[in-house]
């Protein structure tokens, strides 16, 4: 079996760096690249394809609400056309940026407060994947099981990739517990390393109030904005690889 792991690249900007991009490009196989909105600049943009590609790990798209000083968390009322060209600007510039180092855009995952919007409303979440079709109609969409934007992308034709949220708690829905509640992060390693097996094994997850739910994901993401994601997706990479799978970036997943 064939696992991805992923985790939000370039969430800096500047001379500011969100955590060691250099080393986590080392761990994982996919990179979601902020693309100048909640986080990233175009110097940032373009070191992370570089590393990227020196390290064989696939590009991705990270687009997200225009809010700094937010990092993207808080949601701002916009019309579904507004969110429609700040999505298409960002994928473009990711685009025209990797394309300068010879490299494809793989993917796209859009980032917390603009992910939640689309995951929320159908009617939006189908603009959003048409107009991602429209730019590329090999994108692969990354989303969570069971998720409007997963519907949304089938609907488009698009192809999709579920996720696994290592390092976050999910209720009893199967939605993602908010980060401000106790235990919604899960930065302990048995904690982490236990979640891992029983997905690799069960295709499962642990809700935070003890119950069991089916988790058909093919790639476990790692924020790397969690405190410690390098030793984190260190953790994660190994359990992968003691089960015996293979880690690749999602377009060889998609494929095979």
């Amino acid at each position: 079996m064939k696992i991805d792991i992923n985790s939000d690249m370039g969430e800096g900007f500047g001379p500011y760096r969100l955590c060691d991009d250099e080393a986590l490009m080392t761990v994982v196989s996919s990179a979601n690249i902020a693309c100048g909105f909640h986080a990233g600049d175009p110097e940032t943009m373009a070191r992370m394809v570089r590393l990227a590609k020196a390290n064989g790990v696939g590009v991705g798209a990270h687009p997200g609400l225009a809010d700094r000083q937010g990092f993207g968390r808080r949601e701002i009322p916009a019309s579904h056309d507004e969110l429609r060209q700040q999505m298409l600007y960002q994928l473009g510039a990711l685009t025209a940026v990797a394309k300068g180092e010879g490299v494809p855009v793989a993917h796209i995952s859009f980032h917390a407060a603009m992910g939640t919007m689309v995951n929320r409303e159908p009617v939006l979440a189908d603009l959003m994947m048409d107009a991602v079709r429209s730019i590329d109609p090999n994108l692969i969409v990354f989303a969570m099981p069971d998720s409007v934007i997963a519907t949304a992308a089938a609907r488009a034709g698009l192809k999709t990739l579920l996720l696994f949220l290592a390092d976050r708690a999910y209720d009893a829905d199967g939605k993602l517990v908010a980060r401000g509640l106790p235990g919604a992060v899960i930065k302990q390693e048995d904690a982490l390393r236990a979640r891992v097996r029983q997905f690799l094994r069960h295709g499962t997850v642990t809700t935070i109030d003890g119950a069991t739910r089916a988790m058909p994901a093919r790639s476990i993401l790692v924020h790397s904005d969690t405190p410690g994601s390098l030793d984190l997706a260190r953790i994660v990479r190994s359990e992968v690889e003691a089960s015996g799978a293979t880690v690749a970036p999602a377009a060889t997943i998609i494929e095979s």
